[in-house]
């Protein structure tokens, strides 16, 4: 088979598990680091890491994803508008006592709880070397042949099978199973949840006073208090607040994207919106919207989680003097999504 790429972004991992890898450093979580995210339960607590799935509410946060639909299937073999409190007595046989009930739901796969896919963002590279970028994704998987087509059901109808990306889509992370320790740094607790920019400096001295260490393999999440203001809310944020709360990772400083690289975290995780910040001052000629997911998601293959819910996490790893859980986290198996809900739990 002929090599898909012939020269990778500086700094990526790109042919390090294989010319064909769709995991990244979704690799590094080995057996010995699932063990050892078990090692870390004492008390057999489990926390749900997830917002209600139809949270953040509305469409201020982004104006492309929408709270979900969720309404009854239709009955089509009884002539019924739902199946929803179907008695089975009245539509199968006068002995049964069953009541049944069907629905359906449309989904924006980022709009609450997620992680990113690395089919979510690529970037224009010269991968093949011919002299002109094209558009690419992770370890070379190319736009027009391997990640985004023609719909195979471009009636939307289930005739054709489902998604977009042929590959690189999360179905590759939820088969993996996407388990093992989990860090978190705790942000709100030293900075409030002003809106502000955290760089390698703040990173490194909260995590010295806390104590966290982090290590290859390790699932690194960060508790800003964001996904807290989200529910204080209730499905109404404010349009104006909500892009101006809670710190998130400053995309800016070299110093933290090299960290990053260097730690060899296998994946990305905060209670905020993407991370890192959105739509601050952009430097002149060709550059990233977005460095740190440019950095994870197409040069290094490490998925980002965003929205995730750690407040009663970050309290009781406060509580008892720890910053370690054993993480769960699978995205959902639907093959060809750039996103995907999950609720993750976190034991301690």
């Amino acid at each position: 088979m002929t090599k898909r790429w012939k020269q990778r972004p500086d700094g990526s991992t790109w042919g390090d598990w294989g010319d064909e890898d769709e995991l990244g450093r979704i690799n590094l979580l080995t057996q010995e680091k699932v063990l050892q995210g078990v090692r870390e339960v004492e008390h057999g607590i489990s926390f749900s890491l997830s917002l209600p799935l139809d949270y953040p509410g509305g469409t201020s946060l982004n104006q492309r994803r929408y709270p979900p639909i969720l309404r009854p299937t239709e009955d089509l073999q009884h002539k019924q508008d739902v199946f929803y409190n179907i008695k089975a007595s009245e539509h199968f046989s006068p002995d049964l006592i069953d009541v049944w009930s069907d629905d359906v739901v449309t989904l924006w796969l980022q709009y609450s709880t997620q992680w990113d896919a690395l089919a979510h963002q690529g970037a224009e590279f010269d991968a093949d070397g011919d002299g002109v970028a094209e558009a690419v994704y992770y370890n070379g998987f190319r736009a027009d042949t391997d990640i985004v087509g023609p719909a195979d059901d471009a009636k939307g109808d289930g005739s054709g099978s489902i998604g977009f990306a042929r590959h690189l889509g999360l179905e590759k992370m939820a088969e993996h199973g996407v388990q093992g320790r989990g860090v978190l740094v705790d942000l709100a607790h030293h900075l409030g949840t002003g809106h502000q920019a955290v760089n390698l400096e703040k990173l490194k001295e909260i995590m010295a006073a806390d104590n966290v260490v982090v290590e290859p393999g390790d699932i690194l999440l960060l508790h800003t208090g964001f996904a807290t203001k989200l529910l204080e809310w209730g499905k109404n944020p404010d349009p104006v607040a909500i892009h101006q709360t809670a710190s998130y990772l400053d995309a800016q400083d070299p110093a933290l994207l090299d960290w990053i690289a260097e730690s060899q975290i296998s994946a990305l995780v905060a209670d905020n919106y993407a991370v890192e910040g959105v739509g601050g001052p952009q430097p002149e000629g060709p550059h990233t919207l977005l460095p740190i997911h440019h950095l994870c998601l197409f040069k290094l293959g490490v998925p980002l989680g965003e929205l995730w819910y750690t407040e009663k996490l970050a309290a009781w790893l406060r509580e008892h003097n720890r910053s370690r859980f054993l993480l769960t986290a699978p995205p959902l198996n639907l093959p060809g999504t750039q996103g995907s809900p999950l609720t993750p739990v976190a034991t301690v």
